[in-house]
């Protein structure tokens, strides 16, 4: 056989080569002195309830696969076919043509323009249709920290849409910037009307801190939907000033404030308002009542914590609120008795939800009443009642057919009667028995029949054996059982339940 013709020795760079070198550049940008992407100061970072454990690292949960440090490179460069041993390659794939299996190099002859390299993707890294998918698995508190990345996450990440639904905590020490001069400065706020943040919760701040938010805050205007005070010395004056010129807030809660009265209950609340909390107020009493069923026709939930409020201010409520109001909530107010009940099933008839938790004058015959005349009750709650006793569960079970969730905590007069009376309730899917001290392993089997049952929570509960716990295997479409404090609650009692209740979340 004769030997091929040598090829022609002149020096060319082939595509394999070319395309390696680029990609080398576009790897290492430390290598050509490319600067990395800025990275962000902090700029007011919002504390966001998340979990504690998650701040200082960032991961991806759900079996994404972490896309963390990976360098972007472009596809790989096309392969050439080897050279026939029986004929010369063209000149045309040493040009950076390639050769089809008929010989002729692709796109025409040999003094057909040479394609260049591929057209570079943008780096994965800072891609926003991958990111606006990835980062929906992190937390609160991870993308707070992801958004001080560079500015391509932060873009991406400052959305409203990943921060719906949220609610920043701002502390007053934390609303100033001290500057230089010993002057202080109030702090930036273009980061979190970027996100369109619809509440705020505003810890220790005085009536000059709220005027300062207004006027610093682009959406507080008519952007801002819910405005929570805590510990706060706001007074009537600042109240009035706030829900003025806030005309966007319907959902108002105040707690720990001490320094506005009734009166600025009277001056400051607007008809707009349709969610209204007030706990650990110590100036709120009957008139506060007065002035929230006169100045409130919207209100849909009320949420009351005030240990002088009494009967006589239940019977405020009138036929405005009784259309309206869906949720009321008497927590620790422990002037109410059955006498104040009547008047709330009587002015209220369409609520949903009724907690009278803390509320320790009221007996079996106030939740008679409850029970005969407020049948759309979907949530009832009775925790720290000491006069509650298993009567009282059997009214509820005889005439609350749409109750979906019942708290009976630290009600220590409920026996194992009462569990056999809520047995027939098919509606029924969470049950909160916390530290009811007489509920026994035999109480349990009659839970055994409520196959709606999705959530129970036996904490704290004295006398509950291994042996009786055990059998809640029974219930295997229960999502969440709490047996803290549970002194049956053995290691080998979880391990069994791990093996036999799979998707049930068991709290030890």
């Amino acid at each position: 056989m004769g030997r091929s013709p040598a090829l022609p020795q002149q020096q060319t760079h082939s595509p394999s080569r070319t395309l390696s070198a680029e990609r080398v550049r576009m790897s290492s940008p430390g290598i050509n002195g490319d600067p990395k992407p800025p990275c962000l100061p902090r700029n007011g970072l919002v504390k966001l309830p998340g979990q504690p454990n998650s701040l200082g690292t960032a991961s991806i949960t759900k079996g994404t696969p972490a896309a963390k440090n990976r360098p972007c490179q472009p596809p790989p460069p096309p392969t050439l076919p080897p050279p026939s041993l029986a004929a010369p390659l063209p000149r045309a794939a040493l040009a950076g043509g390639l050769c089809p299996p008929g010989g002729l190099p692709l796109g025409g002859p040999a003094s057909a323009p040479v394609p260049g390299p591929p057209a570079e993707r943008p780096p994965l890294a800072t891609d926003e249709k991958i990111l606006n998918g990835l980062f929906w698995y992190f937390s609160a508190c991870e993308k707070c920290v992801l958004a001080q990345v560079c500015k391509a996450w932060r873009r991406v990440l400052y959305q409203p849409k990943f921060w719906a639904g949220l609610t920043p905590v701002l502390h007053a020490k934390e609303l100033y910037n001290v500057l230089p001069g010993g002057e202080k400065e109030f702090m930036n706020l273009q980061g979190f009307a970027a996100r369109g943040f619809e509440g705020f919760c505003l810890v220790g701040v005085s009536d000059l801190d709220i005027c300062e938010f207004i006027d610093n805050y682009a959406l507080s205007k008519k952007g801002v939907k819910a405005m929570s005070l805590k510990r706060s010395t706001i007074t009537d004056a600042g109240l009035e000033v706030m829900l003025e010129q806030m005309q966007g807030v319907v959902r108002l809660e105040l707690s720990g404030c001490n320094d506005f009265t009734e009166a600025g209950l009277w001056s400051s609340l607007s008809a707009r308002i349709t969610s209204l909390s007030v706990s650990d107020c110590i100036n709120v009493a009957d008139d506060a009542i007065a002035a929230i069923s006169q100045l409130l026709p919207n209100l849909a939930e009320l949420s009351l914590q005030a240990y002088h409020v009494t009967d006589t201010a239940l019977a405020y409520f009138t036929a405005r609120q009784g259309h309206s109001t869906h949720t009321l909530r008497l927590l620790s107010c422990w002037e109410i008795t059955n006498h104040g009940v009547v008047n709330v099933v009587h002015s209220l008839p369409n609520l949903t939800a009724l907690s009278l938790s803390g509320c320790s004058k009221v007996t079996d015959d106030g939740v008679e009443l409850v029970a005969e005349n407020l049948r759309k009750l979907r949530s009832l709650d009775l925790s720290w009642c000491p006069r509650i006793t298993d009567m009282a569960l059997e009214y509820v079970a005889c005439d609350l057919h749409r109750l979906e969730e019942l708290v009976l905590d630290r009600c220590v007069r409920i026996t194992d009667t009462g569990l056999s009376y809520l047995s027939t309730m098919s509606s029924l899917r969470s049950l909160y028995l916390r530290w009811c001290c007489q509920v026994q392993d035999f109480g349990l089997k009659h839970l055994l029949a409520m196959r709606s049952l999705r959530l129970l929570s036996l904490a704290g509960c004295p006398l509950l054996t291994t042996t009786g716990l055990s059998g809640l295997v029974q219930l295997q479409e229960l999502e969440e059982l709490e047996l803290t404090n549970c002194p049956g609650a053995t290691p080998e009692l979880f391990k069994y339940f791990s093996q036999h209740l799979p998707r049930c979340l068991v709290i030890e």
